[in-house]
């Protein structure tokens, strides 16, 4: 069980690595404006704002990796974590696009009881 929690903890936290430099570094590019569906004109006007989030992102999976890192003595640090990506889902699911909770919150909230078990 331990294995499976540090597993799913390692997901979740490569999963905001990769949603910081999405948001920090492809924002305004050809990528970006397809995979977050708006325009150049709303690219530039939001780069700031999309930046400032992939920073949250990034202190996200850094605290998870920090919990890992320390083992089972970061249960309690991973358990933090993981609320706060699990209610940063719940928020970008009711706020901006419904698949926010399903990519972020629902994976958060299964390692979150995993973390539990163990």
């Amino acid at each position: 069980m331990i294995i499976l929690s540090d597993i799913l903890t390692l997901f979740i936290a490569l999963l905001h690595i990769n949603f910081l430099i999405l948001e920090m570094f492809y924002w305004d590019k050809p990528f970006g404006l397809r995979l977050f569906g708006h325009s150049k004109e709303v690219a530039e006007h939001s780069k700031v704002l999309a930046m400032n989030m992939g920073l949250y992102n990034g202190f996200l999976a850094a605290g998870l990796l920090w919990g890992l890192a320390l083992g089972t003595n970061g249960d309690a640090i991973k358990l933090f974590f993981l609320g706060c990506v699990f209610i940063a889902g719940i928020f970008g699911g009711i706020t901006a696009a419904s698949k926010i909770f399903y990519i972020q919150a629902l994976p958060a909230a299964l390692a979150f009881v995993i973390v539990l078990l163990t």
